[in-house]
This record gives C-alpha cells, sequence and structure tokens, in this order.
C-alpha cells in the first residue's frame, strides 16, 4: 500500500498528460518566425551574461583576496608596511580602469587594467615571499590569487565562444529580428577578447 502511495502523484500526471480532448491539435512552432528568433537571441546573450559574470565575479576574487593578503602583511612583524599599504591603494584603484562588455572593444583598455594588475600581483608575490611560511592566511590566500589569476584565460576563452554565437546568430538572423521589435532590430555585435588579424 505504501509503494503505491509513492507512486500515486506519477500516476495521476500520466493519466492527466496522456488525456486530451479528440478536437485538440499539438501547438507547430515556426523556427523561422520572430518569436524563434527573439527566444533564441535571448538564450545566447543569458549565456553571454553568465560567461561575463562568471569571469567578473573572478577577477573581484582575486582583487579582495589580494587586498586580505596586504592588510595581513600590514600585522606581521617584519613585513614591509609600506610597500603594502602602497599596494593596497593601488589595489584599491584597479576596478575603476577595469573594461566591461563594451568598453573592451578598446584592447588598450583590456591591456591597460592587465598591466596594472600583473604589477601590483608580482610586487605582492615578492613581499609575501618572506612571509608565506610564517602565516597560513598570507599563504593560502596568495595560492587563492594565483589559481584565480591562472583562470583568467580560460574565462576569456568562454565568453569568447559564447559571444561568437551570439554575433553569428545576430548576422544570420538579422531581417528576422528587425521584424522581432525595436529592441531586437538594435542589437549590435558584442566585442571579443581575441583580436581579429
Amino acid at each position: 500500500m505504501r509503494k503505491l502511495l509513492l507512486y500515486l502523484p506519477l500516476l495521476l500526471l500520466l493519466a492527466a498528460a496522456s488525456c486530451r480532448k479528440t478536437g485538440d491539435t499539438p501547438v507547430s512552432f515556426d523556427p523561422t518566425s520572430p518569436a524563434a528568433a527573439r527566444l533564441q537571441i535571448d538564450v545566447l546573450r543569458d549565456t553571454v551574461d553568465l560567461r561575463w559574470k562568471q569571469m567578473i565575479d573572478s577577477d573581484n576574487q582575486k582583487v579582495v583576496a589580494t587586498k586580505a593578503v596586504l592588510s595581513e602583511l600590514q600585522r606581521l612583524p617584519g613585513a614591509n608596511v609600506a610597500r603594502a599599504k602602497q599596494l593596497d591603494a593601488v589595489n584599491d584603484n584597479l576596478l575603476s580602469l577595469r573594461y566591461d562588455q563594451q568598453t573592451m572593444s578598446v584592447s588598450e583598455r583590456i591591456d591597460a587594467y592587465d598591466m596594472a594588475q600583473d604589477s601590483v600581483l608580482r610586487a605582492l608575490y615578492t613581499i609575501t615571499q618572506p612571509h608565506l611560511s610564517k602565516s597560513k592566511d598570507v599563504e593560502s590566500l596568495t595560492e587563492t590569487i594565483k589559481v584565480a589569476d591562472n583562470e583568467v584565460a580560460g574565462f576569456r576563452v568562454r565568453y569568447d565562444q559564447a559571444a561568437r554565437m551570439y554575433n553569428n546568430y545576430l548576422q544570420m538572423h538579422a531581417e528576422t529580428l528587425k521584424k522581432a521589435g525595436r529592441k531586437y532590430a538594435r542589437l549590435q555585435p558584442l566585442p571579443l577578447f581575441e583580436l581579429k588579424d
């Protein structure tokens, strides 16, 4: 009896799904329609935005971990406190230099951010080196930063893959999207990290 009660909701769902009025016809969906184009471009854009968010979240964590290491260094005996404070100020300014999905079309903006962050991290690794064995926090946070820094290229490749699919769909279905509504008629291709030859 108990087994029957467990399966009762499933049986009811199956029974309801199989019951159809005799006059019902299946709903057809035209894959070339403006509605289909809207749906597809929205899905592609959601994927692009998810990949962007993952990349930015990782970068934010790297900046936060850098700040935590520098704060910890300022409390450690024998650490270069003046240098740690100086790097902390530069690290705090990094996010104001970071590109977004539109400003990344200017590759110099990406390069400037990468160079600024790299210079902070190189200096950070130098001043943390003598303290890695003295502080587990400094050691683990520094390792977290290195792991996140090594993931940058992968995040950019995955973002470009999603953005390229979005751009290709936009190009191939431009006429259909124009019929899909004003918002869709104005869509523009997204810049990529990959430089074109």
